[in-house]
């Protein structure tokens, strides 16, 4: 089953964007899985097991700094629509 998950992740500390790059990049680094990227959030795209499992490994690799706060949405169907330009 296909799902999008739009996620956003806030650490709250000063030094606050390395840690939501590194997050992202490590979304991007799974070929599975379909990541776009807005001012306010990432929308990821795949396969739920995939998704999941990437999502469990990765939010707990950020929860190693100290209050990270994370806010997601996730439905059952793939919303990975072509932009228009």
């Amino acid at each position: 089953m296909k799902i999008s998950v739009e996620i956003s992740y806030y650490p709250l500390n000063r030094e606050y964007v390395p840690p939501i790059r590194e997050f992202i990049d490590r979304i991007r680094n799974n070929p599975a899985l379909s990541a776009k990227t807005n001012g306010m959030s990432t929308q990821i795209f795949g396969e739920y097991d995939e998704v999941m499992d990437t999502l469990k490994r990765e939010i707990k690799s950020s929860f190693k700094n100290p209050h990270s706060v994370f806010v997601m949405k996730v439905i059952n169907a793939d919303l990975d629509v072509p932009t228009e330009q």
